[in-house]
């Protein structure tokens, strides 16, 4: 072993070869699921969603008991979250064939799945994020391989059980949903790094998020939040205090979108502090805050483990400081933002920071100072009835995620706001992420298009529209619509039927086996000619002599029949071999040919 080189263990072993066998497995399924209709996808999603939804109370038990992250109930509400509303969200959504068309440019867009999707899933929110991953994946007609963080492996290996159960009864293929049993970081990352892997949806810490974009593949990671709340002078200061408090204590704070700090102006911050102290919020000392700062922040700025996901009793029990019974967050109240102030990075439990500005111009900067120190391109709030105040926020803040009057939380993710439901939220640029968005099926494929031309191409002038070219409808599967054409114009075509081979009845099919045993030298037993004679069988053509080595060319007529020994001289030889829709091919001969890629399809799957 190299000098320095990290040591493998066997586990490490054990999961890097794990990987490797699901990556394996996911892409062979992926050929089968790519050729699935819109029906046969929807009837497995709603049957995935539908089998998981009863267990969203066992799972969020086993989560809390297994990780020891969070509160029961608001874990079950993220578990119906994913399975409801983000179901509900993607059911109507076409993710299969002709998606979209522009008659006015005529252009057809058709939906091709990405590919396999490596989905890492966070011990913060464990089956949640598992229930998300999988139904987005399957809607996009990816097979998926799950790698769940270890200390929460057991939750999500249950939520995947039940939902791949449902949908092997609905139709998915084996393999097409998988999950890694031995879980390590050497075989986490062999995962994402796996040729077969086509995305890697990425949730955790920043390591493994940097991992996932080093992996030489498209990656949706996903940032740290340090979301920032802001309280204009115009707002409902009891509704924000309360709005930020829910917030940040639903499961104890652990999503990347809780809020972490609350910038309020100082015209209303005696109401404000009022305010958070009737719902729940209790301010800390400067003593005591510069002894929690101790305590929940590590020298690496990073939340204290032990703390993480815990609620403000039991964070004050460790802390020694005597709150009121029901408080629900602490406060901390802080003069600036950096490393000389460690509580103002992103906590992951029910803390917040506190500060105080003169108007929103000073609020406006305090907020974008938050998001620069761990937050960038994430998610904030601002509490206001201002417009003209809250547009300035929306142009000016480094945040994709800008919710107006509701708990930052539950806004980012599509609980309480019109954003696309979704428990992985892009950063864009600001955040190194590949997208802003919140990420859905959509982000899962590929598209194509179909773009009919519309404008002529000048010798000596400029373009001009082709004649005849008017926005006329573009055809529909199915339908007449624009295929009568104009006396112009050719008509449009419609989307091609996939070609139905007629059926190969017993007397042809006897006939070719026949005519296959006797060029390798093997006569039928007895003699016989099999079930019919030659006179009442139709004409079949001669079987085609395997071309001489030397030979690079396909036969110029496909092969009526392939065994398993063609495959391997056609690969001994590198020679490929031409089949059609009434070439026989035998099951072993088929994996082996496609695995290989030796065959070369006649018509419409060339």
């Amino acid at each position: 072993m190299a000098t320095g080189a990290p040591a493998q263990t066997d586990k490490d072993l054990a999961s890097i070869a794990e990987a490797r066998a699901l990556a394996r497995r996911a892409r062979a399924a992926q050929a089968l699921l790519a050729e699935y209709s819109q029906a046969q996808i929807d009837a497995i999603v709603d049957a995935m969603a539908a089998a998981v939804t009863p267990h969203a109370d066992t799972l969020a038990r086993l989560a809390v008991e297994e990780t020891g992250y969070g509160v029961v109930a608001d874990k079950v509400q993220k578990n119906l979250f994913a399975s409801e509303q983000v179901h509900a969200f993607i059911k109507p959504m076409a993710t299969v064939g002709v998606v979209r068309r522009d008659e006015a440019k005529r252009i057809v867009e058709i939906a091709e799945p990405f590919g396999v999707v490596a989905a890492i899933v966070p011990s913060t929110n464990p089956t949640s994020t598992a229930i998300y991953k999988l139904l987005i994946s399957i809607k996009a007609r990816c097979a998926v391989v799950l790698s769940p963080h270890p200390s929460a492996a057991r939750c999500i290996t249950r939520t995947a059980e039940i939902m791949h159960e449902a949908a092997r009864r609905a139709g998915l293929p084996d393999g097409a949903i998988g999950w890694m049993t031995t879980v390590t970081l050497e075989g986490t990352q062999e995962l994402m790094k796996a040729r077969e892997v086509s995305v890697i949806l990425a949730t955790g810490g920043m390591g493994l998020v940097r991992a996932a974009y080093s992996a030489g593949k498209p990656a949706y990671g996903v940032g740290p939040g340090n979301a920032p709340c802001y309280i204009e002078s115009s707002a409902d200061v009891s509704k924000a205090a309360r709005d930020i408090v829910t917030g940040k204590s639903f499961d104890n704070g652990v999503l990347c979108s809780s809020p972490n700090s609350v910038v309020v102006e100082r015209a209303i911050d005696e109401e404000a502090r009022r305010a958070f102290a009737a719902h729940g919020g209790h301010f800390l000392s400067a003593a005591q805050g510069e002894a929690l700062a101790k305590l929940l922040i590590t020298p690496q700025r990073l939340p204290n483990p032990a703390l993480v996901g815990k609620s403000a009793a039991y964070i004050a029990e460790k802390l020694g400081a005597i709150v009121p019974p029901g408080t629900r967050a602490l406060l901390v109240e802080l003069a600036g933002v950096g490393r000389d102030f460690p509580l103002s990075i992103e906590k992951l439990c029910p803390v917040l920071s506190y500060y105080v500005v003169s108007d929103w111009r000073e609020g406006c900067e305090r907020c974008k100072q938050i998001l620069r120190y761990g937050g960038m391109g994430h998610t904030m709030s601002i509490h206001s009835r201002n417009e003209a105040v809250i547009l300035e926020f929306g142009l000016h803040k480094p945040a994709f995620r800008i919710v107006v009057n509701t708990p930052t939380t539950h806004g980012s993710i599509g609980l309480t706001t019109g954003l696309d439901p979704a428990m992985t939220l892009g950063c864009g640029g600001f955040g190194g992420n590949i997208t802003s968005d919140n990420i859905t099926p959509r982000h899962l494929l590929n598209i194509k298009r179909v773009a009919y031309g519309i404008r002529e191409v000048a010798a000596n002038g400029p373009d001009r529209p082709v004649a005849g070219l008017r926005p006329e409808p573009l055809p529909v599967s199915g339908s007449p619509v624009g295929n009568a054409g104009t006396a112009s114009q050719p008509p449009l075509p419609r989307p091609p039927a996939r070609p139905v081979p007629e059926p190969v009845s017993a007397s042809t099919l006897s006939s070719r086996i026949d005519q296959f045993l006797a060029a390798r030298g093997v006569a039928r037993p007895g003699g016989g000619s099999g079930a019919t004679s030659a006179a009442s069988s139709p004409p079949v053509p001669a079987l085609t002599p395997p071309p001489a080595p030397a030979s690079a060319q396909a036969p110029a007529a496909p092969v009526p029949f392939v065994c398993e020994d063609d495959v391997r001289a056609a690969i001994r030889d590198g020679r490929k071999i031409l089949v059609g829709e009434r070439t026989i091919i035998t099951p072993a001969a088929r994996d082996a040919g496609e695995a290989a890629r030796v065959f070369t399809w006649e018509g419409w799957r060339l």
